[in-house]
């Protein structure tokens, strides 16, 4: 597949599945003499009405760590397969589909963006309708600079993958979650959900915080701060915004999209050597870090997994998905209705 250790990771979990992981190329990147696949994995039912969820890893190739949380949590599912009927049983009637190396080139030559210079995550065809930080909110000056949106007459092929896939495999579903790992803001793991191109509230706010709530009731003490993107800034271009915008308001159709962003300042205040190092800015450089990061985000991914399949009997109704409105509102939108 390449010359990519994730991509040789991804060979041996393909062959230890026993046919159980199915595979494909969503597209290929070339990076100088050399070409990468962007794989695409899918594990479980393949009823169409099933409930899915879409695992998402390594848009920005400096964000390797988000590559490799993704790959841990699928190779645990493969691991399980031979033993745990639980898992084969909740896997008749669930779709997992797996992108954990959404810019193999990225990753190959540590930088943000692909190989052409562009920042996936600001190459959607969504404008923000309100503003946005100079640079940091998405430019089209030059693909020299941080933040390239990219040619506005067509999507970058990672990009335009990624969204093809998200379209074919889970917006027509009766419910659908993903969630895309990336890493490098603050000291605090944030789960972000839409909107980044406006502050304005999205249509499934009371969805949200219905599994917002029922992930504090089981987890108690986790460390995740969940919130729309636009409580921390707004960008032009955003890829789930754009897909989430595709699925519609639709009430018969649930589309959850979130971010993952892992505080990799704090590995940096641990150990500030990193500081000198573009990569370390971003990753946990230490062995005994990197495997905390595992373990720490893990039952993250499979508490995801399990509420899709439970999806029926947590999503609010009638009077009590208004009242969640209102929690959402409160919580997230205080500010704009004062």
């Amino acid at each position: 597949m390449g010359e990519l250790p994730e991509l040789k990771e991804l060979e041996e979990l393909i062959a230890l599945s026993g046919g159980l992981l199915r595979s494909r190329i969503a597209c290929e990147v070339r990076v100088r003499d050399r070409q990468f696949p962007v794989p695409v994995l899918s594990l479980g039912s393949e009823d169409p009405q099933a409930p899915a969820v879409g695992f998402f890893g390594g848009v920005h190739g400096l964000e390797r760590i988000g590559a490799e949380v993704v790959l841990a949590y699928l190779r645990s599912l493969v691991m399980r397969l031979s033993w745990d009927e639980t898992l084969r049983q909740q896997l008749r009637e669930l779709h997992l589909v797996f992108m954990p190396l959404v810019n193999p080139g990225g990753i190959w030559l540590r930088t943000r963006a692909n190989p052409r210079g562009v920042d996936l995550m600001r190459n959607a065809p969504v404008e923000a309708i309100e503003k946005v930080p100079f640079m940091i909110g998405g430019q089209r000056y030059s693909a020299g600079l941080p933040w390239y949106r990219g040619a506005r007459e067509s999507m970058e092929a990672e990009s335009a993958a990624l969204c093809a896939l998200v379209e074919e495999e889970l917006l027509q579903r009766p419910f659908a979650l993903t969630l895309d790992c990336h890493s490098g803001f603050g000291t605090q793991d944030r789960l972000w959900f839409p909107y980044a191109h406006t502050r304005r509230p999205i249509a499934h706010l009371p969805e949200l915080e219905a599994l917002r709530a029922i992930f504090a009731q089981s987890y108690a003490h986790h460390q995740y701060v969940f919130e729309p993107q636009s409580c921390q800034y707004l960008t032009h271009g955003d890829l789930w915004d754009y897909l989430y915008l595709r699925a519609g308001a639709n009430s018969e159709r649930v589309f959850l999209p979130l971010t993952l962003e892992m505080g990799s300042w704090l590995w940096v205040k641990k150990n500030p050597r990193q500081m000198f190092s573009r990569f370390g800015i971003f990753n946990p450089l230490i062995a005994h870090r990197q495997q905390r990061v595992m373990r720490r985000h893990l039952a993250l991914l499979d508490f995801f997994t399990r509420a899709a399949a439970s999806w029926r009997q947590w999503l609010p109704q009638g009077e009590a998905r208004e009242l969640h409105r209102a929690q959402a509102l409160a919580r997230w939108y205080r500010d704009q209705l004062a």
